[in-house]
């Protein structure tokens, strides 16, 4: 027998004991009839039924018809009776992980009449455990990680392991883990599954990914026990153990003199084995000639060392720099050594480009004399080409900057000389853009600004600030204060001299006072002056300044004589108010006149409304308008008057109709139509021949014919008509009856066309 079938026979011996005991008790105690409240039954997966025990009453003597019944969990499906015996067999495979126990309840009847003979009684049968279930890794396959260079007993992750079966009876559930693969890099504790570090000095750089299998094992590990397996895949982390390496020593590059400023002179690289944050690294420059002329930055996407301009490069001047260059990196970790640099050399040589002219200053200043004659050299600019060769440079004036082209340069050697005419008092400054252009390359191009001062002269005389008028009261003094300006700026400042001219030197009247300051003051020599002897009076006054030569002007100073008040205030300078009435202001004349006027445009209006409504209203019947008519007898010269008739009109017909164009197919052959004459003296026939010849000659025109329209065919003309179809009122013997062979197309043409005899003498 089999272990499991042992085991059931066993039980099934201990139950039919326990039947049989429990008769003889319930006879003696009165109990029930089923004493053995549970019984136990092992887990089985065999096809066959299995007895599980044997239900038994007193009452089952042979003589009275009894019969087992089962109910309950399973009853009927999973567990059957034998209802005259009392067998209770398992008829399915019983699994504890599924259900552990059923709870069944026996009842014995009376066979004919279905009744009761017991009361029922209760029982339990429990499902007990066997090692059928193998150890399962639910969460499975695992991913963890560790740093790098970790020291040995480091832990990795935990992998759990789970078994089905019952963890309380036996070792069925108790499970031992153990590595199958990845020694002897790492270990596994059998009891706690914690995987750990089991090697010292793992290097990601060596290998960064490891694959570990590892087995758990139920029965704690002996022989015979079920067993499950899964993978850990351990990734080692990067730490910063490596220091950044240039790829080589040394760096040569060839940099164009012209490079721009900011613009990329070369790149280095220095290669990290680590990577991420670790890898990063900084450049700078250490050491080296001229060093700031150079900058180093570092490009974040490539890792990469970017060299640039911070200054421009002259060739001429310096034709190489030596740097050296260092990497850094950007983290470190103390424990691993760092921190991590390396160093490199750079050589640039710096290549000669053709560079534009340089002028010696980029601002020249120069002057000259508002009376410089034209031609003068006002100065010279100069400009040198910077590179080796030396080409020969050519000068030029911009002259967007001197449109009035004041000014001209001397091409070879940027002589500027005087164009025009100057006037400081119009412009004192001229500022010009002068270029200068190398011969070997008109493309290389340099401008510099040239500003020219005009210097004053004094040509130009002073005169009053404005045009001054004194007003000199009846019985007053005038109290006028006159200056001058000038349009010249001496260095020296202004001076002005005032004298009357010599014709005033004894005027009784007036005389002027010096103040001291470029100004005069005009004084009345009397108090006895009227406006009706004399309204106004002119006194000439000479100006003179302190320029070399001094230049001087006459200005005249208006004094009116005006009527003012006690208090001195001016009222009147009009002589007229004294031949006016006493009493009648000029406000008041001019009303009167106002109503002059208005009177006499009523009268003007009056007269012409009467004269138009002396005009009848009715219209005389011998001039009634329907009967005008107008003759006309201009009949005009007819064919004889041959200045009626213009030939440009059949020449040119467009110009009446308008133009109509022809569809024809430009061709590449371009024909040179012919000059024609002038309208006048052309003969029409000639003319008509001509345009013939051509059109059928014309090796431009298209091969098929067109339409030539004339715009005037002229009116009784002996030529006719000059269309080649002919009407049906034609004298033409002309037979059209092939136009009805042509097909259904031509048919109206052949009726219009194919007349017969009848239709002819009709």
């Amino acid at each position: 027998l089999s272990h499991d079938e042992c085991n059931l026979q066993t039980g099934s011996t201990a139950l039919l004991h326990g039947l049989a005991e429990g008769q003889r008790t319930l006879s003696r105690a009165k109990r029930g009839w089923v004493w053995n409240q549970m019984f136990v039954l092992e887990e089985f997966s065999g096809p066959d039924p299995i007895l599980v025990g044997r239900l038994h009453t007193d009452l089952d003597v042979g003589s009275t018809p009894i019969k087992y019944v089962l109910a309950g969990e399973g009853a009927g499906t999973i567990f059957a009776i034998n209802e005259n015996t009392g067998d209770i067999h398992a008829m399915k495979r019983l699994d504890r992980e599924e259900k552990a126990e059923y709870t069944l309840t026996a009842q014995v009847i009376n066979r004919d009449t279905d009744q009761p003979l017991e009361p029922p009684s209760e029982f339990i049968i429990k499902v007990q455990d066997i090692n059928d279930n193998p150890p399962q890794f639910v969460e499975g396959p695992y991913r963890a990680s560790v740093p790098e260079m970790s020291q040995v007993g480091t832990s990795v992750t935990r992998v759990t392991a789970t078994d089905a079966d019952d963890p309380v009876y036996g070792n069925s559930a108790k499970l031992v883990y153990s590595i199958l693969e990845g020694q002897p890099y790492f270990s596994i504790d059998p009891n706690t599954a914690i995987i750990k570090i089991a090697l010292h000095g793992m290097d990601r750089e060596m290998r960064e990914e490891y694959l570990v299998v590892i087995q758990a094992k139920d029965m704690g590990g002996h022989m015979g026990g079920l067993s499950g397996t899964t993978t850990v895949t351990v990734t080692l982390t990067d730490v910063n153990d490596n220091p950044p390496k240039f790829s080589k020593s040394l760096y040569e590059f060839v940099i164009p003199e012209d490079l721009g400023i900011g613009k990329q002179g070369g790149k280095v690289k220095a290669n990290d084995r680590d990577i991420g944050d670790n890898a990063k690294s900084t450049y700078n420059i250490i050491d080296g000639d001229e060093k700031d002329i150079f900058e180093i930055t570092t490009d974040a996407q490539t890792q990469e060392g970017i060299l640039q301009l911070k200054k421009p490069l002259d060739f001429e001047t310096k034709k190489s720099y030596t740097l050296k260059v260092e990497a850094a990196n950007i983290r470190f970790d103390p424990n691993n050594g760092g921190p991590f640099k390396d160093t490199a050399t750079v050589k640039i040589a710096v290549e000669d480009s053709d560079e534009p002219p340089v002028f010696s200053k980029p601002t020249f200043v120069l002057q000259v004399d508002e009376n410089a004659p034209i031609n003068k050299v006002i100065g010279t600019v100069t400009a040198r080409d910077p590179d080796v060769t030396g080409s020969l440079v050519r000068y030029f004036i911009d002259r967007h900057t001197d449109l009035e082209r004041q000014f001209n340069i001397n091409v070879d050697d940027g002589e500027i000389t005087l164009a025009k005419p100057l006037d400081r008092e119009t412009d004192l400054w001229h500022n010009i853009t002068v270029t200068a252009t190398e011969v070997r390359n008109h493309s290389q191009i340099s401008r510099a600004i040239v500003a020219i001062r005009v210097l004053d002269i004094n040509d130009n005389a002073p005169e009053f600030a404005t045009e001054y008028e004194a007003f000199l009261c009846e019985n007053g003094k005038p109290g006028q204060t006159v200056s001058a300006v000038d349009k010249d700026d001496p260095i020296q400042g202004h001076y002005f001299e005032y004298r009357l001219i010599p014709e005033m030197l004894n005027n009784p009247n007036f005389t002027i006072k010096n103040n001291g300051d470029n100004s005069i003051s005009v004084l009345a020599k009397h108090d006895t002056f009227r406006r009706q002897k004399q309204e106004m009076y002119f006194l000439p006054i000479i100006v003179t300044d302190n320029g070399n030569p001094p230049m001087s002007s006459t200005n005249t100073l208006t004094i009116r004589v005006c009527g003012c008040s006690r208090e001195g205030i001016v009222q009147s300078c009009n002589v007229e108010a004294y031949v006016l009435p006493i009493g009648l202001s000029m406000g008041a004349l001019i009303a009167i006149l106002a109503c002059i006027v208005l009177l006499l445009v009523i009268v003007v209006l009056f007269v012409t409304l009467r004269r138009h409504k002396n005009k009848p209203l009715i219209i005389k019947d011998d001039e009634d308008v329907r009967e005008n008519i107008i003759r006309y007898d201009d009949e005009g010269g007819g064919e004889e008057d041959t200045e009626a008739f213009d030939i440009a009109t059949l020449q040119n017909p467009d110009g009446i109709n308008g133009y109509l164009p022809r569809k024809d197919i430009k061709p590449d052959l371009q024909f040179m139509p012919r000059q024609s004459g002038g309208p006048n003296g052309v003969d029409v026939d000639e003319f008509i021949n001509v345009r013939l010849h051509e059109a059928d000659n014309d090796p431009t025109a298209p091969p098929y014919d067109s339409i030539q329209i004339y715009g005037y065919e002229g009116r009784g003309s002996i030529a006719g008509s000059l269309s080649s179809l002919e009407t049906a009122s034609s004298d033409s013997d002309q037979n059209y009856d092939y136009l009805r062979e042509w097909g259904p197309r031509f048919r109206r043409l052949g009726e219009l066309y194919s007349v017969g005899e009848s239709d002819k003498e009709t």
